[in-house]
């Protein structure tokens, strides 16, 4: 008996025809299962367990988002797997309720993504906040300029010891570098609740997730009515021309809804 590896869950009518051709994981393709108006998009596996692969997870996100396309979905959680088909049934029988809920409260919704990343001298911002920045260390960033003609306190110091040999001004060094730190947190959290203060009152929600690297300011994802979307773009474009070359931004959408979303099926129960 091959088991199904189940990918999200959507709305679909007794009648409905299917025309999607998506190849999932192991290359096996991807077809509806229904129960009462409720339908689990899978596919046959013969692993009880798939490892936490980037191919893995990109096949699992990659069908998704395929599905998104003609659907409004609800994405389970990666690696997800019924022992038969008629498990997946009774696994919308039993859950169909809340599937719908679900269902319901993301129609007309989109999660939008953005990370906000201070510039390094010699880049460029691109004519389009949907670009491709990323954050990393090891640059110098033009926000440090501006850090040290706010804080007289941090370049007089750094002035002091330029001309004195490396070997003597290890403290005064380090000194430097927990005062920077310091200020540049600081405006982090001015840009970040500015950013935020622009473009929140246009969401449903929005969730802060973890950022990388010193020159990330936020990585933040959005979900959006739809019927919002187009005043969304204009306020992260208003944002990308305020701030000019000082702060890039990395725009993307549309993706699967997981930072709202995290639905766990233990197929095992059912």
């Amino acid at each position: 008996m091959e088991s199904r590896y189940i990918y999200c869950i959507i709305t679909a009518g007794r009648n409905e025809k299917f025309d999607l051709s998506i190849a999932g994981m192991e290359g096996a393709i991807v077809y509806p299962v229904s129960f009462d108006g409720v339908t689990a998009m899978v596919s046959s596996c013969g692993l009880k367990e798939y490892p936490v692969s980037r191919q893995n997870l990109l096949t699992h996100e990659k069908v998704i988002e395929e599905v998104m396309r003609k659907y409004t979905v609800v994405p389970v959680r990666f690696g997800t797997i019924a022992v038969s088909e008629e498990k997946v049934k009774k696994i919308l029988e039993k859950e169909g309720g809340k599937f719908k809920d679900l269902l319901e409260f993301l129609e007309g919704k989109k999660e939008l993504g953005l990370k906000a990343i201070f510039s390094a001298k010699g880049e460029t911002s691109p004519h389009s906040p949907r670009g491709e920045a990323e954050g990393s260390g090891g640059k110098e960033v033009f926000i440090y300029e501006e850090i040290l003609q706010e804080y007289p306190d941090i370049k007089a110091l750094k002035e002091k010891i330029q001309k004195l040999p490396p070997v003597k001004t290890h403290y005064q060094r380090m000194e430097i570098g927990k005062m920077v730190e310091s200020a540049l947190e600081k405006k982090k959290d001015f840009y970040k609740e500015d950013i935020l203060k622009s473009l929140s009152s246009l969401a449903e929600k929005f969730k802060i997730n973890k950022v990388y690297g010193e020159r990330m300011i936020l990585n933040v994802a959005f979900l959006v009515e739809e019927a919002n979307e187009k005043e969304f773009d204009r306020q992260v474009n208003a944002l990308d021309e305020k701030y000019g070359d000082k702060i890039k931004f990395k725009y993307v959408g549309w993706v699967p809804p997981f930072n709202f979303v995290d639905l766990a099926i233990e197929a095992g129960r059912y």
